[in-house]
């Protein structure tokens, strides 16, 4: 049999995520391994030995080898990457503490600017110059590279940024820079800004540059160790490849040169997944809902999802092109605590994936957000994830018991409140958020995934008001499936910050056009230089625009825009755009243009779903009741396993429904069907 399995690998901090799918029957099987925080590819072999074995396949039956790892993005939150230097142009050593001089908390005198990645002492300015238009005022010369790197040794660099003023337009004394460092210094990790990321922005462009050069010696030595574990142990013949932010894959050996690609993937293949299994289903507008052990992840997919250029790691901004993947909320590790007056709060504050909610056993003591949920018999006591956790309902109790105290309210009374305050947190956040995006939620579907997605989902649906959930199969390893589906991608940009009225573009959109097709050869370039297979391969040009004056621009897709027509269609495109986000549009000013984009992607072969038709005659469910405390009340609600639920069938809440990653709460008010690929789709009783 030829090669007919997929992998699909989510590298979290506390489990690694495996998602296997047998393209010959569409069967996808869930697997959760504790993640090896010291080598975090230790963890990808022992799942993917563990699936092996248990299943009898071989490494020789894998076809696709796909996977995403926080160990970019975890390094850059801990600032525990290597010692990084900065080289500048003269005048710009104060650049990353600088920044755009926004305080993280502007109601807050005490509130500190974030720490930046390099010391101000490991700048290290060079006398070179380019000038706005790209032409270079002052050449970069071996002297001062034999000085910078002198430099370089006495403070003990193990890498070096590179972010030359407007480098962005012509890069030659960063390209030259690198060349003599390569020669001078072939130990150092060297990263240039203008091949991370060439867009005007001095400061993100040189941050970009920065993250790159932090975490790229670590994502360097990881990807060699995972790529080299996968030929040698498994003798894997299949491309490794590794997730993006942008909701697109590539191969390792490109990861390891551009890790900062790779530092929001994990919530970006998250909604890819959550893409992919919502169009097989019949549901092309999801609201995405991905609840974690710490936070809540919010995505908004029409058809495809949402991309944003704002986007944040921690304090520090990335305009690198991202899935729009918003933090709004509370997880499921989140603490619960009461203030001097009694009055019980959720979080900020989280249990983590050590010690834990103190139900797990592992020493956490406080109570969070799950233990409210087992206190409540919601959660049933026992084994989880094939054994790698216990709940321990007397350990929740206890922890919820302290809290009650301090509120003056009973034990069930008090996890109740717990889970209210919660989702009214999320409530609060959730609804301004669409509406900034222009989203009518009643429009929408709710999808709700991660580890405590399913359980706290449907509760979110009937606090806001949305009528239509849909939870997946394996919904705790959505991120890993969504490895399995992603096309290969990439953006390029090109900064023109050009300003005109319309009827005198000065031939401004055939220079878009232009620059428009050398894009998108260097994008074909790209996708050949991977080595993969494509089914398709798709360009996507916009453009960033705005009225002269204004702070923001948004981005105007230019699929449809014959650039080579003149400014006309460009600015009805804009105007069009405009009108959607702001409700108005056509005031007649100067438009300016700041960058052109171009996304390449190579489409590759989606896998087929298993079916779950099910025979004329199917067996008796087997239906544990079991009463819970919900809605102020103890009241009988039906358990179930969810291996157990054939296509067609429907429950009725309360109920809950248990599985290997994950547990599924219907409140009351709410029915849940069985759909042919295993979905269950919850609709609002009316």
């Amino acid at each position: 049999m030829p090669p007919h399995l997929r992998v699909g690998v989510d590298i979290g901090g506390t489990f690694t995520d495996f998602a296997l799918l047998d393209e010959t029957t569409g069967r996808v099987t869930a697997l959760k391994i504790p993640s090896d925080r010291a080598r975090p590819a230790a963890s990808v072999f022992a799942g993917l030995r563990e699936f092996l074995d248990g299943s009898g396949a071989r490494a020789e039956d894998i076809a696709y080898f796909s996977h995403g790892t926080t160990l970019a993005v975890n390094t850059i939150l801990e600032y525990n990457g290597a010692r990084t230097a900065l080289l500048v142009t003269n005048g710009l050593r104060d650049i990353l503490h600088i920044g755009r001089h926004r305080l993280p908390d502007i109601f807050n005198f005490f509130t500190d600017m974030p720490r930046p990645l390099v010391r101000r002492a490991h700048v290290v300015e060079i006398a070179e110059r380019c000038l706005a238009d790209g032409t270079v005022a002052a050449t970069v010369t071996r002297a001062m590279i034999e000085d910078a790197v002198v430099r370089l040794r006495e403070i003990g660099a193990e890498a070096v940024a590179v972010g030359f003023l407007h480098s962005y337009r012509n890069p030659a004394n960063e390209r030259a820079t690198k060349r003599l460092l390569e020669e001078l210094a072939p130990d150092l990790y060297v990263s240039l800004s203008s091949e991370v990321w060439p867009q005007m922005r001095e400061f993100e462009r040189t941050l970009a540059g920065v993250m790159n050069a932090y975490v790229g010696r670590r994502m360097e030595r990881y990807f060699g160790d995972l790529e080299a574990g996968l030929r040698d142990e498994f003798r894997l013949a299949a491309p490794v490849l590794s997730t993006k932010s942008n909701g697109g894959v590539m191969t390792a050996a490109e990861a390891a040169r551009r890790p900062t690609e790779t530092l929001m993937s994990g919530p970006a293949a998250g909604a890819m997944g959550a893409a992919f299994l919502g169009r097989a289903a019949g549901f092309d507008r999801l609201i995405t809902l991905d609840i974690g052990g710490t936070s809540t992840d919010v995505s908004v997919i029409d058809g495809e999802p949402r991309y944003s250029t704002d986007n944040h790691v921690g304090n520090f901004p990335v305009i690198m092109p991202a899935v729009d993947v918003t933090s709004i909320g509370a997880g499921g590790g989140s603490i619960a605590w009461a203030d001097s007056f009694g009055v019980i709060k959720v979080g900020p504050q989280s249990a983590g994936a050590r010690p834990g909610p103190a139900c797990y056993g592992l020493g956490g003591e406080r109570p969070t957000l799950t233990d409210a949920f087992v206190c409540l018999g919601i959660v049933d006591a026992g084994e989880i994830a094939g054994g790698r956790v216990r709940i321990d309902r007397a350990l929740a109790d206890r922890a919820i018991d302290g809290l009650a105290a301090k509120a003056g309210m009973g034990r069930e009374e008090t996890a109740e409140a717990v889970i209210r305050i919660a989702t009214s947190h999320i409530y609060a956040t959730l609804v301004p958020l669409l509406a900034r995006k222009g989203v009518d939620y009643s429009e929408y579907t709710l999808l709700p995934f991660g580890g405590a997605g399913p359980m706290h989902g449907l509760l979110v649906a009937r606090e806001v008001g949305i009528r239509r959930v849909i939870v997946p199969p394996q919904p705790g390893v959505l991120c890993a499936m969504g490895a399995l589906v992603a096309d290969v991608r990439r953006d390029f940009v090109r900064t023109f910050h050009e300003s005109f009225e319309k009827g005198h573009g000065g031939g401004l959109a055939a220079r878009m056009d232009a620059a428009a097709a050398d894009l998108r050869r260097e994008g074909a370039g790209w996708l050949d230089s991977q080595g993969l297979a494509y089914i398709a391969r798709r360009f996507r040009p916009s453009a960033d625009l705005r009225y002269e004056g204004q702070s923001f621009e948004i981005e105007v897709s230019l699929d449809d825009v014959p650039l080579d027509a003149g400014d006309g269609p460009l600015i009805s495109a804009f105007e069009r755009e405009y009108e959607k986000l702001y409700g108005y549009a056509g005031v007649g000013g100067r438009i300016e243009v700041r960058e052109l984009r171009m996304a390449a992607v190579g489409e590759t072969a989606k896998p087929r779903l298993e079916r779950r038709d099910n025979a004329p005659e199917m067996a008796p469910l087997a239906v544990r009741t079991k009463q819970i405390f919900h809605d102020g009340a103890w009241r009988d609600a039906a358990f179930l396993d969810r291996d157990d639920l054939p296509s067609g069938v429907e429950v009725r809440g309360p109920a809950v429904i248990r599985q290997y990653d994950t547990t599924t709460f219907v409140p009351s008010g709410y029915v849940v069907a069985v759909d042919v690929h295993g979905n269950l789709i919850g609709e609002a009783l009316r």
